[in-house]
């Protein structure tokens, strides 16, 4: 098993890299959240691995924490998700937001995920509950926690996009009501 890749980054092709080992370049497919916190190629990159062996392929994956490639294994071992799934999940959401939606048991942020849709992202709740531990985040959000939650579920369905809600979110007082939040949010959003 091949743990951990340092060398040179010499390609750079979402989401595929290369990185020069001795003279060896080692393709290495990452995550989009550990794409872009890649130095510029030429320079010097340290990367958490995961080699897959398949009948066709030998497939390496790289990872900028110990916690996401962690995170990836967990993934790959529910029913239906293989490896490039667990990537594209890793891309879409941090994995304090995995690890999140999981405690919470909520579908809403996994079904965003190309590739994942309703019955996936139960069954990936399901069978990650209690396995994601390790990162720390707490089952129940705090009031603030939930309110902001409710008024980004709101103005994403409403049409906006997670930037455009994140931004806005930090804007809005976290004692609000609800009701009271995705107002401002929304005059926030119409002015800008």
């Amino acid at each position: 098993m091949i743990g951990r890749i340092t060398g040179t980054l010499i390609e750079k092709h979402p989401p595929q890299i290369v990185v020069d080992v001795n003279g060896v370049g080692y393709e290495i497919d990452v995550s989009m959240a550990t794409f872009y916190n890649l130095p510029a190629v030429g320079e010097k990159v340290s990367l958490h691995t995961h080699l897959a062996i398949r009948e066709d392929a030998h497939l390496l994956f790289g990872f900028g924490s110990e916690t996401e490639r962690r995170v990836f294994r967990e993934l790959i071992k529910v029913s239906g998700i293989g490896a490039k799934t667990a990537l594209a999940v890793l891309s879409g959401l941090s994995v304090e937001d995995i690890a999140s939606a999981v405690a919470a048991q909520e579908t809403g942020r996994l079904v965003k995920t190309p590739g994942i849709g309703k019955k996936t992202a139960e069954r990936l709740l399901l069978e990650l509950k209690g396995k994601l531990d390790f990162i720390g985040v707490s089952a129940l959000p705090s009031a603030a926690g939930r309110v902001s939650d409710d008024v980004r579920q709101a103005l994403l369905a409403l049409g906006y996009n997670d930037k455009e809600a994140d931004l806005v979110l930090k804007q809005v007082p976290a004692d609000l009501p609800v009701s009271e939040a995705i107002r401002q949010a929304l005059k926030l959003l119409s002015k800008g």
